[in-house]
């Protein structure tokens, strides 16, 4: 029990991705810029699902996954500065990254080629690091974020991965007044994708398979609803978006042509979804006609993290969420439910306090 030991619900193996179990953990020994973190709340996310399943090739079991993190600061070490003792905080999808190396200190920490992933990682010292469906975690400072008084705690929780995955690349690549940006994908991801894009002043498309999402799309703001299975979908919009944001997390009878002819002259498509697999292809003609570039985004730097949840609680941003209680049964029908994109739009786990004493 802690300090020693947490608890948390692991997938036993990828067998078994459904079903977890209770289990008793021993986390990485505390450092002087550590943070105890006793939750209350955590995020259900699609990398869980692609975790457990095995889809994304993890080989440690068992794992307790969850990287949307949210409780209270229960022990701080004497060398951190950020958090007191009681604070409410966060902790994202990286745990950790060396902070030293040029990337690190070029606000990219998430690039660092020693970041550490939340679960699934194995620190230096062998242990291995698990997740928010426990009652405890332990990271670093720089990855523990102070969560603003105006932010509900189960709406805030999935903004910590799904919310930081679209919210950096759109920064960093101009959304905002005069721009002209297309959300593909009406998911987790995607729906942060079109509120954040909207917040930050551009003018925002959603992109999806059918009709059937429109009218969720703009109720989150989006401007126009563009709709792939209707033939000749993008012959009216193309080189008329300055970026696409893909959030697709499926690459079947996906044909990246249409969607890039959509971009003006260097405009640029950034994919975050992950499909599993051998992903899309593309042909390098399909790029000749507006000269545009494909990039990618991994979550983004603790600075951003904490601009987006301001800008959150300042435009009074909410996620729609879901709670189901942790436990064995919830954490496996979460899973379940996400598999098979049952959800509108994120999942978020609560009740701790009812699982964990």
């Amino acid at each position: 029990m802690y300090p020693d030991t947490f608890e948390g619900f692991a997938i036993p193996s990828a067998a078994e991705w459904n079903r977890p179990k209770r289990i008793e953990f021993k986390p990485k020994p505390f450092g002087d810029y550590d943070i105890d973190v006793k939750i209350i709340a955590c995020g259900v996310c699609g990398s869980d699902v692609h975790t457990a399943t095995g889809g994304w090739g993890n080989k440690n079991w068992p794992l307790v996954p969850g990287h949307e993190i949210i409780g209270h600061a229960v022990k701080v070490g004497p060398k951190v500065t950020t958090v007191k003792a009681g604070d409410r905080v966060g902790v994202g999808a990286q745990i950790f990254a060396c902070l030293d190396c040029p990337t690190c200190h070029e606000d990219n920490e998430t690039y660092c080629k020693q970041q550490l992933d939340t679960y699934g990682s194995v620190y230096p010292d062998g242990t291995l690091a698990h997740g928010g469906y426990s009652s405890h975690i332990r990271a670093h400072e720089h990855f523990t974020f102070p969560i603003p008084e105006k932010l509900q705690t189960e709406l805030a929780a999935p903004m910590l991965c799904a919310g930081l995955t679209a919210y950096s690349p759109l920064v960093r690549n101009g959304a905002g007044p005069g721009k002209k940006v297309a959300v593909v994908g009406l998911g987790g991801i995607g729906h942060f994708g079109i509120m954040f894009s909207k917040a930050l002043g551009a003018e925002t498309w959603a992109v999806s398979r059918s009709f059937r999402k429109k009218a969720d799309a703009i109720a989150l703001g989006a401007d126009g609803f563009l709709e792939t299975q209707v033939a000749g979908w993008n012959k009216a919009h193309e080189m008329t978006f300055d970026m696409i944001l893909c959030t697709a997390s499926s690459d079947e009878g996906f044909d990246l042509a249409p969607y890039l002819s959509l971009l003006k002259v260097h405009g640029k498509f950034v994919a975050v979804g992950l499909p599993e697999g051998a992903g899309w292809q593309v042909r390098p003609q399909s790029l000749l006609a507006n000269g545009c570039l494909i990039g990618s985004s991994h979550l983004g730097s603790r600075k951003e993290t904490l601009d987006m949840l301001e800008l959150a609680a300042a435009r009074d941003i909410k996620s729609w969420v879901e709670t189901i209680p942790v436990g064995e049964e919830g954490c496996g029908k979460a899973l379940e439910r996400v598999h098979r994109n049952d959800v509108r739009y994120r999942f978020t786990l609560i009740d701790y306090d009812k699982q964990f004493s």
